[in-house]
Order: C-alpha cells, then sequence, then structure tokens
C-alpha cells in the first residue's frame, strides 16, 4: 500500500499559526509559541509530509520555520 504524502500550508500570525492539510481537509491552530511548535511538529511526524508551505510574516515565522526544520521536516518560507 502506497502511503500519501500530506502537503500542509501554515499561515502565520503573531499569536498563531493556522495550519490546513490539502489531502484531509483537517484544519488546526496552535500558538505561535515554543509549545505549540513542539505540538506541531508532533502532529506532524506521524505522517509522510511532502512539503510544509508557511507564509513569510514580518519576522514572525522565524521560529516556526526553525522548529520545523530541525526537526527534520520538508519547510519552505514562501511570499504571502
Amino acid at each position: 500500500m502506497t502511503q500519501i504524502a500530506f502537503h500542509v500550508g501554515i499561515d502565520v500570525a503573531k499569536d498563531r499559526l493556522d495550519v490546513a492539510i490539502l489531502e484531509t481537509g483537517e484544519l488546526f491552530t496552535v500558538d505561535n509559541t515554543e509549545a505549540g511548535y513542539a505540538a506541531l511538529v508532533d502532529r506532524l511526524s506521524d505522517n509522510e509530509i511532502g512539503a510544509i508551505g508557511l507564509e513569510a510574516s514580518g519576522g514572525y515565522e522565524r521560529a516556526v520555520l526553525k522548529a520545523l526544520w530541525q526537526a527534520g521536516l520538508p519547510v519552505r518560507r514562501i511570499n504571502p
């Protein structure tokens, strides 16, 4: 059985991250804090991830970008 690679989009705000998984239609929010990044990494690490795109948002994206990258997830910063 072939596993589907999920594609994830993250809308970055000062206090939260709105997350959408394309293939499942799943939507959820985590805080834009270290605890939120850990929860996000934990949730995404259970799946095969093809790509994670997050918007450049005045620097509010930097810490989550680093956390996802350090976890070995395929994350990319994109222009809004």
